[in-house]
């Protein structure tokens, strides 16, 4: 359960569900009785020494308790694009049922000056073109037969490289239902997609402490 800074304060935490009972029960334990205000997406919770937990609720708005709503096993679709590489999706639960990963090369960008560098320009636009392409008919191909099923599609990857993603009418209904967190990780394999469930299903949660005790 990493953490990391917050920005205004206080440091992230990412809890699953299967835990995130005995995460809330220990934070009251640490700080004091809990007092709770519940919105559509986010669980505030105020302990008696004045530390707070902001739970966001995944996948909003939330039905029922966090726990229940955080716990509730979904079909969601998952697309990683970086420049050269993709990995697509379709997961029950934690389960992946559908996939496709795949790369193309993208050569960098060159130092050299001149006619060679316009060339060398011209072509990596057209690998980057032929991988965004390759992206996008992965997307079309593994997710998009899912759409009725999906509850949410969760992106990842690069920012750049998706939002080139969006002018492709055939991925529409997909963008559609995209959903927090955008997933920050390496070249997409498969064992990076086979770890994402980890990421979408859990938790996050903004803790600011008054108290002594670690959370």
């Amino acid at each position: 359960m990493a953490a990391r800074p917050a920005a205004g304060g206080g440091r992230w935490v990412s809890v699953t569900p299967e835990r995130l009972a005995r995460w809330i029960d220990g934070f009251a334990v640490r700080h004091g009785a809990v007092a709770t205000t519940v919105t559509d997406d986010v669980v505030r919770l105020e302990a008696a020494d004045g530390s707070v937990a902001e739970c966001r609720v995944p996948f909003p708005p939330l039905r029922g308790d966090l726990v229940g709503h955080a716990s509730r096993e979904r079909t969601v679709g998952v697309l990683l694009v970086r420049l050269g590489g993709y990995a697509a999706g379709v997961f029950t639960g934690a389960r992946l049922v559908a996939s496709k990963v795949g790369s193309r090369p993208v050569h960098g960008r060159s130092a050299a000056g001149g006619w060679s560098q316009q060339r060398f320009a011209r072509r990596r636009e057209k690998q980057s073109a032929e991988a965004l392409g390759a992206a996008a008919d992965a997307a079309f191909r593994v997710l998009v037969p899912y759409v009725a099923e999906l509850d949410a599609v969760v992106l990842g990857g690069d920012r750049r490289a998706v939002a080139e993603l969006r002018g492709d009418r055939r991925l529409a209904p997909l963008f559609a239902l995209e959903a927090e967190p955008f997933l920050t990780v390496p070249d997409p394999r498969r064992g990076v997609l086979e770890g994402t469930p980890a990421m979408f299903r859990g938790v996050r949660i903004r803790v600011v402490e008054t108290g002594s005790g670690p959370s």
